[in-house]
């Protein structure tokens, strides 16, 4: 098992501000990093013939793809088969996602059976304090019904904007903790959040690699930061070097 600064990938939607592949790669290059969770602002994953020059373009680029997402369960196999199918054609084990709440539990059964079929893991992505999966409480409940292709993408940003401890998280669910989204946030008085460089918020780099070192977490690593969305490479560039720096 490699250390998270070591397979550190980061979340497509940090570069939303730039939609042509050949930007995207760049991007993600210039931030220091080879690794990239794909999202389908920047191609549809329905779309076998663009997925397939996209996937392209990445591999000549040097970018690996380790994830899809964040993606929304509906109980449309047809067209989540299709996004499976993209994830396994770009060789990504993971798949962040989202239930519908108002298509459950037929949504997480089809999820299922389509995740066996392609053989991928799903990971919830806990959305903060108004997602209906956003507490420890809400995840247990669903996990615990759940087979174990379904698991957790831990977002440490919205897991605090939902007044749990990240740390807890990652170590209460480590059996089924599939992946990770590392993003921190500052709120003010109001309880407002703001987008900040990893570990300069709440969140404690080094608190978070003991316990994942601890649970032998060997999951999907992803960065996040939604700041700056003309400019987002000198943040993230910041996030990478307080991660390499702090989580060895």
């Amino acid at each position: 098992m490699t250390n998270i600064a070591e397979r550190l990938g980061v979340q497509g939607y940090c570069y939303r501000g730039f939609k042509k592949t050949a930007d995207l790669i760049a991007k993600v290059k210039e931030t220091g990093l080879s690794r990239l969770e794909v999202w389908n602002g920047h191609v549809d994953f329905g779309d076998e013939a663009a997925g397939d020059e996209f996937l392209a373009k990445c591999k000549a680029g040097g970018v690996e793809v380790a994830a899809i997402g964040v993606m929304s369960f509906t109980n449309d196999a047809a067209s989540e088969r299709k996004c499976l199918r993209f994830a396994r054609k770009a060789g990504a084990p993971y798949v962040s996602c989202d239930f519908a709440i108002d298509k459950m539990p037929d949504a997480l059964r089809t999820a299922e059976r389509l995740a066996d079929e392609l053989d991928v893991k799903l990971m919830i992505h806990n959305h903060g304090g108004g997602h209906w999966l956003g507490s420890s409480q809400a995840l247990a409940w669903l996990l615990a019904q759940a087979s174990p292709r379904v698991g957790l993408c831990l977002d440490t940003a919205w897991a605090m904007h939902s007044h749990e401890d990240p740390v807890a998280m990652a170590e209460r669910f480590a059996d089924r903790l599939y992946g990770l989204h590392i993003k921190d946030f500052t709120f003010d008085r109001a309880g407002n959040h703001k987008d900040v460089v990893v570990g300069t918020g709440n969140l404690d780099l080094e608190r978070l690699d003991r316990a994942l070192k601890k649970v032998g977490f060997a999951g999907c690593a992803i960065l996040e930061y939604e700041g700056d969305v003309d400019n987002p490479v000198p943040a993230l560039a910041k996030c990478v070097a307080n991660i390499r720096k702090h989580m060895r």
